[in-house]
């Protein structure tokens, strides 16, 4: 028997279904990184985060093993009681030398980052300005802070500084951007960015999630490939992505640091993260580090495919990075592609509203640097295969 105080969220389940936007978890059966095993079926990924391949190297998960072995299982408390071990303490240290910045504090997830950030740095007196297609978790973030919350128009700089002209009544301005943007695949125009947050007054965080250990010379993310690293106020960015574990980072000031430490609730009360994760992320970072031809043979597959999709006549929309968006529109059609692509073993996941916009619903294809060319060249040959059969090109 079901409880009939709830019945509502059947019908809204309903609804969700009718629309095409039911979402249910896929069971991965094994993953070797650039082939996953899914239904019984092996499939080339083409829709994971995992840029570098890291987390498959041996290398990462010896480290990972062997802080397991060392500390434990879990870390048994937040970091403020028990669960600050002296592996944290060690990535924190080798993330701000990493990022060139005083200090660096670990967070559980970037969601709990940006929820346990924004907060603190403003309030009701205070207003942030946000690109318009920045993360949920950014937009959850500033929700929670009870700023005034201004969007402007997505890397629009004349729409930010037509905001930013008339903020003369709040105590403190923020601006907030992603890097790179996780669906489209393009990119902030950090120095237009930082010359305004200069002129203005304004405080600047980016959100290097998909830019971090991919971007920059070093690694670093967008920010030192626009070379602004300097001017960032605050930095944001994960560690489940290139860096292929759990977990993000924000670095910055010493006296940033210590505030957050003092004063973000999502890493005051939250159990660390694992030691294995943490063991993991240090080996993960030291490649990154010395690594360079990963993050430069990711960018370069992309260019590749980007252009040749274009040339078959796919809309990539205006990606630059290792996300490349297939635009299609309608949900049913884009549900239905992912589908063929699932039975030509490619895995592209379908991303769908309220993801992204109504009517711009796409597939969603990511990179890694460990992936075959001639894997690619097979992947290539699939799309306009079932482009064409769909009639997308």
């Amino acid at each position: 028997m079901g409880n009939s105080n709830i019945n509502y969220l059947a019908e809204e389940l309903l609804e969700i279904q009718e629309k095409g936007l039911f979402r249910q978890f896929k069971t991965i059966q094994s993953h070797s990184g650039e082939w996953i095993t899914l239904g019984g079926n092996k499939l080339l990924n083409l829709c994971s985060n995992n840029y570098l391949g890291l987390a498959n190297d041996p290398r990462v998960k010896e480290a990972a093993a062997a802080a397991l072995e060392v500390y434990g299982f879990g870390a048994t408390a937040s970091r403020l009681v028990v669960g600050n071990y002296e592996l944290y303490d060690q990535l924190e240290k080798e993330i701000a030398l990493f990022k060139g910045t005083e200090g660096a504090l670990v967070f559980n997830s970037g969601y709990a980052a940006n929820l346990g950030v924004i907060p603190v740095l403003v309030g009701r007196e205070d207003i942030v300005i946000s690109d318009k297609l920045n993360h949920a978790s950014i937009v959850d973030g500033i929700i929670l802070s009870r700023a005034e919350h201004r969007r402007y128009k997505h890397r629009d700089l004349v729409s930010l500084e037509n905001i930013l002209k008339n903020c003369g009544m709040y105590r403190r301005k923020l601006i907030i951007t992603d890097t790179v943007f996780s669906m489209d695949g393009d990119l902030a125009p950090l120095k237009e960015i930082v010359q305004l947050k200069e002129q203005y007054g304004a405080l600047l965080m980016v959100d290097e999630a998909h830019g971090g250990g991919v971007f920059g010379s070093s690694g670093r993310g967008l920010a030192e490939a626009a070379g602004v690293s300097e001017a960032i106020d605050i930095n944001m960015g994960t560690l489940s992505k290139a860096f292929g574990g759990a977990g993000a980072y924000v670095a910055g000031s010493r006296v940033l640091i210590d505030y957050l430490r003092n004063k973000s609730r999502t890493l005051i009360y939250t159990t660390a993260l694992p030691p294995a994760v943490i063991g993991g992320l240090l080996a993960a970072l030291r490649i990154i580090r010395d690594e360079p031809w990963r993050r430069e043979r990711v960018l370069t597959k992309a260019a590749i495919l980007r252009k040749a999709l274009k040339e078959k006549g796919f809309n990539t929309l205006d990606s630059q990075s290792q996300i490349i968006p297939i635009l299609i529109g309608p949900v049913q059609k884009t549900l239905e592609f992912s589908h063929r692509l699932y039975e030509e073993n490619l895995l592209v996941s379908a991303i769908r509203p309220p993801t992204v916009p109504v009517n711009t619903a796409r597939l969603r294809v990511t990179l890694m640097a460990t992936v075959r060319d001639d894997d690619l060249e097979m992947a290539l040959t699939k799309l306009v295969q079932v482009g064409r059969q769909l009639r997308i090109i």
